[in-house]
């Protein structure tokens, strides 16, 4: 075909209806801008976060770590470097330190200096300089990232108060360096073992193998030299543990934002359909005139991918900046809270950029495929005859093919997660999706058939609806197609974050049965309640009863992030508050008893009533196994990487620490909330009161909220974001249909049929259609909740929660798509009717 005639077609066709290709080009441009800007967001956490951790660790070729967070005995290190594999062994301390009268959390790293900077060039970098390496070594000397520096106000040469066991200590600032990680700081190891109260204690040992040595080498001598309470990490099971942490939260954000480009590219379908519809006529003439089959098809497709193309390019561009905005106001974690809040630069990646317009093109593409096909078998005899729908309305349409994809999604929607990754849920809610799309037309014909009969004796702009619905059923299937991918996208994420928010309220609501929550926040190893203060909480006057808690991350593999330990107060044998999903009687005389969470179960594999050992440090730093025994699983949202309750007193028992975080107090009865919550921080030591507070339940659930509608800003945005799409298809696909009529409507009026009765023929067809495809797209959307809820949320972060339908929301989406129906029908019907009706017919005569 002449490119000029090409480019005619296409851009006359855009002059004549620029609002169709802009809604198709609108939705592209969205699905692709919030695909990309999730990519970005996620991508540019994980680079700064990952670089972190890569400073932190160093070049070593492998590290011992503790399985638990109080660190190994520093007996284990000379035999290390003494190992003829050994290039380079650095001893290791870390800790958080919290600072007095300051929010600020210090990561401290504890090493030698000397021997480090071989391995860290963090360490190389604060060691460049002679004389401060030789000011690190002095007593209580510590140095600071410049980043840290500045936000404490501070400067080389001051004083840093850090609080140790409750007791403030000086440090003297003797230099700084720059880090990714910006609350990091430095210190001898003797120094930081003495000052922060770690004697004799490391947390790691990063090694360095000799040239002449091979990795298995190393590891097989490091490994026949490790005791039980450390394990050995390679840098592919830290990158691995480090991915983990948000994987599956960045994998659901891609997968939602694909679900608003595939709605997207289901628009461009019904416009590039009625299109098609419209310009039969046209496309038969050139047929007729020397132009092919596979040119006309061509012509279609290349209308398509120009849509595609346009709408990818501006959806980069608008997930570019869209991106940049969102690290700047809401974080690098989209609000998912795996990531730190500091501010992240924005890392663009071509390969993504290719990827995510490639995709916006293949749903532009896909979406003007079928309508091109279907034209492409029509001879040019027919499509002149044709003026109305292509579809004979005497065949009944079939039902094989949604069957045949109904039974794909029941197939694979029971099948496992993928690495970590619901795959199979996600491909179950696409083929959900495309078979009720492949079932509308027979369902459309099924409806109009059942309610005819019922219809006989209606008003004529009734009767007329019903008949063109019926004798047109292509035109009607095409309008729903968008309609129903649009309100299935917006019922499934409405039903999944309704269920996900009430679920968790009713969780924050069960696990908080006292009346005041006392929090010491900071590190376990520089803060906490001690057993005195303990005592004199209990005794306080409006004190009923005082429950605590103590956190202790363990490392039960060493490619995967730590899990937490609960020690908890509890009388008798099942723990006061806890969700507890199942449970099991004692079975196993000797072992403690462990209720672990579903992410926990899900993660590891830990199943009730088995006998597990525990890896637990004393107080002194020796670490060993103590038996445990699973006794039920309990639903925990707020660790994804699972946690295990224990016994406050069989913890102190196995390790000797009876130091807390957390208490929660229940009053007397007749206490004033507001006397006892002042004694309860009197009572604290006076550098223990700047890192406590103590909040309501009711405080704790507005907060947990306010998190949680946090994390789901995108998830929210996604759900207006299909709102509008939804509308603006909608409008788009009732007008092109109805301007498209006016020789219809002017053999109508040749008839009798008056203007207002044809208005209301038109409404009446976008009420009923818009009925069906709120009603067939709400149901789809329905089943794509559930399996989000039963299938990819627990595959994903292995919590369950129940089903809540947000009666309200789905009343707006179900009012709001039916007005548009109508309503746009009517408006674009007025416009049609504008044309002189002797004028609309004169071709037929």
């Amino acid at each position: 075909m002449n490119a000029t005639l090409a480019r005619w077609l296409v851009t006359g066709e855009w002059r004549s209806h620029p609002v169709r290709a802009l809604v198709s080009i609108a939705a592209i441009a969205t699905g692709v801008a919030l695909g990309f800007a999730v990519h970005l967001v996620n991508g540019s956490a994980m680079l700064e976060f990952g670089s972190a951790l890569g400073a932190i660790s160093g070049n070593a070729d492998m590290e011992i770590v503790s399985r638990s967070g109080s660190g190994f005995a520093e007996d284990l290190y000379p035999a290390i470097a003494r190992l003829p594999e050994v290039a380079v062994a650095a001893p290791i301390l870390e800790t958080r330190v919290a600072l007095a009268n300051s929010p600020v959390v210090l990561d401290v790293i504890g090493t030698d200096p000397l021997t480090a900077a071989r391995l860290n060039p963090i360490v190389a970098a604060a060691s460049s300089d002679t004389q401060s390496t030789l000011g690190l070594f002095r007593d209580s000397s510590i140095f600071i990232s410049s980043d840290a520096l500045a936000r404490l106000h501070k400067k080389v040469g001051d004083t840093l108060d850090v609080v140790v066991a409750g007791r403030s200590i000086g440090l003297e600032i003797t230099g700084t360096f720059s880090s990714s990680n910006a609350d990091l700081a430095l210190m001898d190891i003797g120094n930081a073992q003495w000052r922060l109260q770690r004697p004799g204690v490391l947390s790691r040992i990063a090694i360095a193998r000799q040239q002449n040595a091979s990795l298995a080498e190393l590891q097989k001598a490091v490994l026949a030299l490790l005791p039980a309470d450390t394990t050995l990490v390679l840098p592919s099971d830290r990158e691995h543990r480090t991915d983990q942490l948000s994987r599956a939260y960045r994998f659901n954000l891609d997968m939602l934002a694909l679900m608003a480009l595939f709605t997207g590219g289901f628009l461009v379908y019904s416009t590039q359909s009625l299109s098609v519809m419209r310009r039969r006529q046209q496309i038969a003439f050139l047929r007729i005139l020397g132009a092919t089959r596979l040119e006309m098809l061509g012509q279609i497709l290349v209308e398509g991918a120009m849509l595609g193309a346009i709408g990818s390019a501006m959806g980069l561009a608008l997930g570019g900046l869209s991106a940049s905005a969102v690290l700047r106001v809401f974080g690098p974690d989209l609000g998912g809270g795996y990531f730190s809040e500091r501010p992240t630069p924005l890392h663009f990646t071509p390969w993504a950029a290719l990827v995510f317009f490639a995709l916006g093109l293949v749903a532009a593409l896909l979406g003007s495929w079928f309508p091109a096909r279907q034209l492409e078998k029509m001879t040019p005899a027919e499509s002149l005859k044709a003026q109305d729908d292509s579809v004979d309305p005497r065949v009944r349409p079939g039902i094989l093919q949604a069957l045949f994809l109904a039974l794909g999604a029941l197939a694979v929607v029971f099948l496992p997660a993928i690495d970590g990754l619901p795959l199979f849920g996600s491909l179950a809610i696409a083929l959900v999706l495309f078979a009720g799309i492949a079932a509308m037309p027979c369902v459309v014909r099924s409806v109009i058939s059942s309610i005819s009969p019922y219809c006989v004796n209606a008003a004529l702009p009734v009767t007329l609806a019903l008949k063109r619905l019926w004798g047109a059923p292509s035109q009607g299937t095409v309008a729903l197609c968008g309609v129903v991918a649009s309100v299935s996208l917006m019922v499934s994420m409405a039903v999944m974050v309704t269920s996900f928010r009430d679920s968790v309220d009713a969780w924050v609501v069960q696990i908080l049965p006292a009346d005041l929550y006392l929090h010491v926040s900071g590190p376990g190893e520089s803060l906490g309640l001690d057993a005195p203060t303990q005592s004199r909480l209990r005794a306080l006057s409006g004190v009923a009863s005082v429950d605590f808690l103590k956190v202790v991350p363990l490392a039960l593999a060493p490619d995967r992030p730590a899990v937490s330990l609960l020690a908890r107060d509890y009388g008798g044998e099942f723990p006061t508050g806890l969700p507890i999903i199942s449970a099991t009687a004692p079975l196993l005389p000797g072992a403690d008893p462990v209720w672990i969470s579903e992410a926990l179960a899900d993660l590891y594999g830990w199943r009730i009533g088995e006998l597990r050992q525990l890896p637990l440090s004393d107080v002194s730093g020796k670490s060993r196994e103590v038996s445990i025994e699973v006794r039920g699983i309990w639903r925990d949202y707020a660790r994804q990487t699972g946690a295990i309750v224990m016994k406050a007193s069989d913890y102190s028992r196995e390790t000797g620490d009876t130091q807390r975080s957390d208490a929660a107090i229940t009053l007397a009865s007749q206490a004033s909330l507001a006397e006892v919550k002042r004694d309860v921080l009197a009572t604290l030591a006076p550098d223990l009161q700047s890192a406590a507070s103590v909040t309501t339940p009711r405080d704790i659930r507005q907060t947990s909220l306010a998190i949680f509608d946090r994390s789901f800003f995108i998830t929210y945005l996604l759900e207006a974001v299909a709102i509008g799409i939804g509308l603006a298809g909608v409008a788009a696909t009732f007008s092109a249909q109805t301007i498209a009529r006016s020789h219809e409507f002017g053999m109508l009026r040749h008839l009798g049929v008056t203007h207002v009765e044809i208005l209301s023929m038109l409404a009446s067809e976008g009420l009923i259609l818009g009925m069906i495809g709120v009603a067939a797209g709400a149901l789809i959307g329905l089943l794509q909740g559930q399996i989000l809820i039963k299938v990819v949320n627990p595959q994903s972060f292995h919590w369950g929660m129940e089903t809540h339908i947000p009666l309200a929301l789905l009343g707006f989406i179900v009012v709001a798509m039916l007005l548009a129906s109508a309503g746009v029908a009517v408006v674009a019907g007025r416009s049609a009717l504008s044309v002189a009706t002797l004028r609309a017919v004169r071709d037929d005569w």
